[in-house]
C-alpha cells in the first residue's frame, strides 16, 4: 500500500557514550507528529477513499476517511499508558456503505431531527426525507456522512486535516450552494479540534456536526459504567418520534441530571420516566451556555480503564446518546459485535428541530455570512 508521509517535526536519535565507561545509555525518543495517507478502496461509484491517520508524540492516533469525513480508528491511553482504539466503526469502506448508524461520521446539511422534513424560510416551504420515524434525520438519504470530501493535510507543529465539500443547491432538499469546511487538528495535549465553516449563496440553514461513538474501555463490553457528567440544568424533552416538544425542562430530580458524575447505566431503565422510555434510554439535546465561547460541555470516565474524556464546544446545545439502537447485528473492527449500548455519543449542535420552533436559536445562515463552530474532544487519564 502506498504512503506518502508528511513528517511535521523532525526529532533525531542520539546515543550518548560516557567517557571512560563500559555502560552506554540511550535515550528514548518519541515518534515525530505526521500525517500518513494511505488507501481505503472505492465507493459504489468507483470513487476512490483516502485515509488520512494523524499522529502526535504521544503516540495518539487519529485516522479519517475522505467517505463521509469519517473517524474511523482513535487511539486514547489508559491507566497503565496503553493507547487502544476507543471509537466504534469498521475495517473497510464496504461496512460503511451497508447502513452504517452514522459511524464517526460528519453530518450535514443539519444534525439531528426536523420534524415531518419540513422548514420554511421567508414564506416558502422546503421539504426534505423522511428517514426517521416520519422525521428529517442528519441530513437526509445521502447526507454529508455519505458523499467523498476534498482533503487537504495542512502544514504546522500539530498535524491536520482539511476537509471541503460543496452541497449543491436543493441537494436533499435544502436551498442554496453551500460550501462547507471541516478542519480535524490532533494537539500535543491528546486533544482533536474539529473546526467548522460554511457560506451560502442562498438563505440556508445549518447544523453540522461529528456522530463518533466513544467506548472509553476500548470497544469492551457496553458503555453503562461510563460516568458522566454535562454541565447542564436543562434538556429538551421529546415526542414519541423524538422531536422537541419545545420545552426546556430542568435536569433536577430526573434521570437525565448530570450535573454531577453518575453511570450511564445507573438510571437508563427507569421506566417510570416517560421521556427514558420514548427515547429507549437517552437520546437528548442539554442545553449548554452557547455563548460562542469554547466551553467544557461533558465529561466521561471509564473506571476500569482509567480514561477521561472531556467535550469543549461553542455549540449551544448537546446531545447525549447511549447507543440504544445498537442491536448486536452489525460487526465492527476486529469482528467485535456491536451490542446494545456499545458505544455514546455526544455531539456537539444547535437544538433539534430549530427551524420549526422560533423560541430556539436560529440556524438560518444568509448569502455574505459565515457558519462557524468548534468543538474539542480532550483525552486524558484518571488513576
Amino acid at each position: 500500500m502506498k504512503k506518502i508521509i508528511l513528517m511535521l517535526v523532525c526529532l533525531p536519535m542520539f546515543v550518548f557514550a560516557c567517557k571512560g565507561s563500559k555502560n552506554v545509555e540511550e535515550t528514548t525518543v518519541t515518534p515525530p507528529s505526521s500525517i500518513t495517507k494511505s488507501s481505503f478502496g472505492q465507493t459504489r461509484d468507483s470513487i476512490a477513499v483516502d485515509m488520512y491517520t494523524l499522529k502526535n508524540e504521544n503516540g495518539m492516533e487519529v485516522k479519517i476517511i475522505t467517505y463521509g469525513g469519517i473517524i474511523t480508528n482513535w487511539t486514547a491511553p489508559d491507566k497503565n499508558g496503553k493507547y487502544e482504539d476507543i471509537v466504534l466503526g469498521f475495517d473497510s469502506i464496504s461496512g460503511y456503505m451497508r447502513g452504517s448508524p452514522y459511524f464517526g461520521a460528519l453530518i450535514g446539511r443539519f444534525g439531528n431531527r426536523i420534524a415531518k422534513g419540513k422548514f420554511s424560510i421567508n414564506g416558502q416551504q422546503y421539504t426534505l426525507a423522511g428517514n426517521n420515524m416520519g422525521n428529517h434525520l442528519h441530513g437526509g438519504l445521502k447526507g454529508f456522512d455519505k458523499v467523498v470530501w476534498k482533503a487537504e493535510p495542512m502544514e504546522g507543529k500539530e498535524p491536520a486535516l482539511k476537509l471541503t465539500y460543496l452541497s449543491k443547491d436543493m441537494e436533499e432538499g435544502y436551498p442554496g450552494n453551500l460550501s462547507c469546511t471541516v478542519i480535524y487538528t490532533l494537539t500535543a495535549d491528546n486533544s482533536v479540534k474539529i473546526d467548522y465553516s460554511a457560506t451560502t449563496d442562498k438563505e440556508t440553514i445549518v447544523n453540522l456536526t461529528n456522530h463518533s461513538y466513544f467506548n472509553l474501555n476500548a470497544n469492551q463490553g457496553t458503555i453503562l459504567d461510563h460516568m458522566v457528567t454535562i454541565n447542564s440544568d436543562k434538556y429538551l424533552p421529546v415526542s414519541r418520534t423524538l422531536i422537541p416538544t419545545g420545552e426546556l425542562r430542568p435536569v433536577a430530580n430526573t434521570p437525565f441530571d448530570f450535573t454531577t458524575p453518575y453511570a450511564v447505566g445507573a438510571r437508563i431503565n427507569d421506566t417510570t420516566d416517560q421521556q427514558i422510555v420514548f427515547g429507549g434510554g437517552y437520546d437528548h439535546a442539554y442545553i449548554l451556555k452557547g455563548d460562542g465561547k469554547l466551553n467544557l460541555a461533558a465529561t466521561v470516565v471509564a473506571p476500569s480503564s482509567g480514561r477521561k474524556m472531556e467535550v469543549f464546544t461553542t455549540e449551544p446545545a448537546i446531545q447525549f446518546y447511549s447507543g440504544n439502537f445498537l442491536d448486536g447485528k452489525l460487526t465492527g473492527k476486529n469482528g467485535v459485535k456491536y451490542v446494545k449500548r456499545s458505544g455514546l455519543c455526544l455531539e456537539s449542535e444547535h437544538y433539534p428541530d430549530a427551524p420549526n420552533q422560533p423560541a430556539f436559536p436560529s440556524v438560518a445562515l444568509k448569502p455574505g455570512e459565515t457558519y462557524k463552530t468548534s468543538t474539542v474532544y480532550k483525552f486524558s487519564v484518571v488513576k
